[in-house]
């Protein structure tokens, strides 16, 4: 699929206000970030251990947090 992103020039508009508006909605679009993720491939296995470990981090940063509360 193919996302566009695309920004008309408005009246009396500088090209870097205009650069600015694009940069804002490529990033709203999340079009790097897909493009990003996809320039290798990851297996499956691959990718049910990296979740597994982002889970066990955001585990240990909570119970760090309400250690540190008490």
């Amino acid at each position: 699929m193919i996302r566009l992103v695309r920004v008309e020039l408005r009246d009396s508009e500088s090209f870097d206000s205009l650069l600015r508006r694009f940069t804002k909605e490529v990033q709203k679009s999340g079009l790097l970030r897909d493009y990003r993720s996809k320039r290798r491939f990851v297996s499956k296995s691959e990718q049910r251990r990296a979740k597994a470990r982002k889970a066990e981090h955001k585990r240990r940063r909570k119970l760090a947090k309400m250690a540190q509360q008490q």
